[in-house]
């Protein structure tokens, strides 16, 4: 059944929207009214075509008796139907709540797990892989702290990730991904099992997250090089200890007024994830079946390379598709049912009572 009453609220609020839109208006209200209306037009627009499309099921119905008319409207009444659902399926998904992060930037972390080098070597294709995602998306990916492993790829590397609803095509990359694959390294053709952990944050902005100078303590390093004449020879690296949380940011790059400005917006981002988690655990407990921010402990994917497939674990899918999903043409491909899933424990959750 569609949530009539938010529909109709919906509706309430559009046209009074519009009809407050051709009076004389301050700048601040035009903008926040003109902001707030092209956030609902769609969900708007779709609840106007499935009233279209219900009035049109009416009026064929009343020609159901009609000798002439009848057997087309039978047919045609059957073609409304099937249209009809799938309109109220998508208003439905229009109609659940939208997480206030989705529209953010992130911050994009990766850390070399279990396998030694080769799980360094699997963050480096990891990183690659998100960052030939980002560029086919049109995001813009700034590397804001590495640790590069002996035999290449990464042991960390941190970055933002910049765009219009980065967070919400990322968020379910958090978690561990495990590579299935003969290492370099290996004389003997043996297939290693090794992992890498995935964390992506939402980006914070200083309105999210208030933070107070007495509740910090910034540190300069020594900034990391790969060698050269200007080889550790400033002090330009910044370490920020969040006191009250022990929360840790370091970045480590040549200008220090810059990872300043870096390491406050990684801080910002980890304070902002934190409280997002007290909110999904409280929502929780209060409602069985709501969904929560994940545990990141647990494997969410593994890469298959001797059979060139990736099985995502939560939703059990698979794809044969392995060079397309690391190149980050066939991600999408994984993304997408993942983003379909969680809105149907969204829908779920909203129509379950509460107990």
């Amino acid at each position: 059944m569609l949530p009539r009453d938010k529909i109709n609220a919906l509706t309430t609020r559009v046209e009074a929207i519009d009809q407050r839109l051709l009076t004389p208006l301050d700048s601040e209200t035009l903008v926040k009214l003109s902001k707030e209306r092209a956030e609902l037009e769609p969900v708007y627009a779709a609840i106007g075509e499935l009233n279209r499309a219900e009035k049109e099921r009416e009026d064929l119905e009343a020609l159901k008796g009609d000798p002439e008319m009848g057997a087309m409207a039978e047919e045609e009444a059957r073609a409304l139907d099937t249209r009809i659902e799938a309109l109220g399926d998508t208003v439905r998904k229009l109609l659940i709540p939208k997480d206030a992060a989705d529209e953010k930037s992130a911050i994009l972390e990766i850390r070399a797990g279990t396998g030694g080098d080769e799980a360094a070597i699997f963050a480096g294709d990891l990183f690659r892989m998100y960052e030939r995602y980002a560029a086919l998306h049109g995001w813009k990916v700034q590397i804001l702290s590495e640790s590069e492993g002996e035999m290449g790829g990464y042991k960390e590397i941190i970055a933002n990730v910049a765009g219009k609803g980065v967070f919400a095509r990322l968020r379910f990359e958090s978690g561990v991904h495990r590579v299935q694959r003969v290492p370099a390294t290996e004389a003997s053709g043996r297939v290693h099992t090794s992992a890498a952990t995935v964390a992506v944050l939402p980006e914070a902005e200083e309105v999210d997250v208030q933070i107070r100078p007495e509740d910090i303590r910034l540190d300069t390093t020594r900034a990391s090089s790969a060698g050269g004449q200007h080889a550790n020879t400033t002090d330009s690296g910044v370490r920020i200890l969040h006191i009250p949380t022990g929360i840790i940011v370091t970045v480590a790059s040549r200008s220090q007024h810059q990872n300043r400005i870096e390491a406050m917006r990684m801080l910002r981002s980890r304070l902002y994830e934190l409280e997002r988690e007290k909110v999904d655990q409280a929502r929780a407990a209060d409602r069985r079946g709501q969904v929560g921010s994940g545990d990141r402990s647990e494997r969410i994917r593994t890469y298959n390379f001797p059979q060139g497939r990736v099985t995502d674990h939560r939703i059990e899918l698979t794809l044969y598709k392995l060079p397309q999903v690391m190149s980050g043409e066939a991600l999408d491909e994984v993304i997408e049912p993942l983003i379909t899933d969680h809105q149907a424990h969204l829908l779920a959750a909203e129509a379950a009572p509460v107990l």
